[in-house]
């Protein structure tokens, strides 16, 4: 079920007051206030370094005309799958959220989540993805005005187990973070779960989980260096997965704005954006990295014999998935051959 606005007003008063919510408070009253809501604590580096520092330069490129209001942990009230409703309806201004939260609704979107079609590079990712989604997401995205899609950086498994050779997933129980990940990790004997990340803490204390499969740069959000000891990376290109994400906007929101200020949303989102994404994963990863060797936690890689045979053993993945989109009229090779693609363009840029 939706919020509607009246319910928003009545549910929202106490994460009005909240102390983590920061605003933007410019010399002079801002004429707009447009409010952001997204899953992750403040604390998070996608929040900290990435959706902040956006509103800031919103407010200062419109010459403090607007203020963007950044609403944290769901403070808005609503689970994760439901933030691009929130955004289509009106109960949100803007939100940060994953398609993948709402398996099969944004089918064109799951090119770049198939097993070992990714670059571990977030730049890499985030470029293409945005310059594939100028091309192809125009219809599935129709009813939000969508300001950003991007794909992050390399995902690592995290778990209390050593996994040092792929046999040692057999059995693991591990949150998959997209539908098509969790595939490719059954296929190799994981006792795949599925759930947003916030879930993942809790989950892993009550022993639903014995780890999960992120990137490093959410890893301080959800304290998993602390939950989990060991953490295995996939080597080399293409990697074992990506996900990707949306920055969008309520579309009478949007359209609302005077021409001056749209410019400056238009300026600052897109590819200017997905860029900014690209660079904050690759950055804040390599400082999770580092944080969690410091800490004295175990670093593995899987061998590239194992690479090798996990990426024979997910190409069914792959054959299902392009059954499945030919299904619903969606020419689903030329959709891989598009993003392989950009990929290749952006890797070598």
């Amino acid at each position: 079920m939706h919020l509607s606005r009246r319910a928003l007003i009545k549910t929202s008063a106490a994460a009005v007051a909240a102390p983590t919510l920061l605003r933007m408070r410019p010399a002079k009253a801002a004429e707009v206030t447009l409010r952001l809501h997204h899953f992750l604590p403040p604390k998070s580096n996608v929040h900290a370094r990435l959706l902040d520092p956006w509103t800031k330069k919103v407010a200062e490129l419109s010459g403090g005309k607007v203020a963007i209001e950044i609403f944290p942990s769901m403070q808005l009230g609503g689970k994760p799958p439901e933030l691009y409703d929130q955004a289509k309806d009106g109960v949100a201004d803007i939100v940060w959220t994953l398609p993948g939260y709402t398996p099969g609704r944004f089918p064109r979107t799951e090119v770049f989540e198939l097993p070992f079609i990714a670059s571990p590079r977030g730049i890499v990712n985030a470029r293409a993805s945005q310059d594939y989604a100028d091309a192809h997401l125009g219809e599935e995205t129709k009813d939000v005005k969508l300001l950003s899609f991007w794909s992050h950086d390399a995902g690592v498994i995290h778990c209390r187990d050593k996994i040092e050779i792929l046999a040692d997933l057999q059995g693991k129980k591990l949150r998959f973070p997209t539908r098509l990940a969790g595939e490719a990790l059954k296929a190799v004997g994981v006792a795949a779960i599925g759930m947003p990340v916030p879930q993942v803490p809790e989950s892993l204390a009550q022993g639903v989980l014995d780890g999960a499969v992120v990137p490093w740069e959410v890893v301080p959000a959800i304290k998993l260096h602390e939950l989990v000891k060991f953490h295995t990376e996939i080597p080399g290109t293409p990697t074992f997965y990506t996900a990707s994400f949306f920055l969008a906007m309520n579309p009478a929101r949007y359209e609302g704005l005077t021409e001056d200020v749209r410019k400056v949303i238009d300026e600052t989102t897109g590819m200017a954006f997905a860029t900014e994404a690209g660079k904050v994963w690759d950055q804040a990863g390599a400082d999770v990295e580092k944080m969690v060797k410091d800490k004295g936690n175990t670093i593995l890689t899987l061998s590239e014999t194992d690479k090798a045979a996990w990426m024979d053993a997910s190409k069914p993945v792959t054959e299902s998935w392009v059954a499945e989109m030919q299904g619903k009229n969606i020419d689903a090779p030329a959709l891989i051959e598009s993003a392989k693609s950009l990929l290749a363009k952006y890797e070598s840029a």
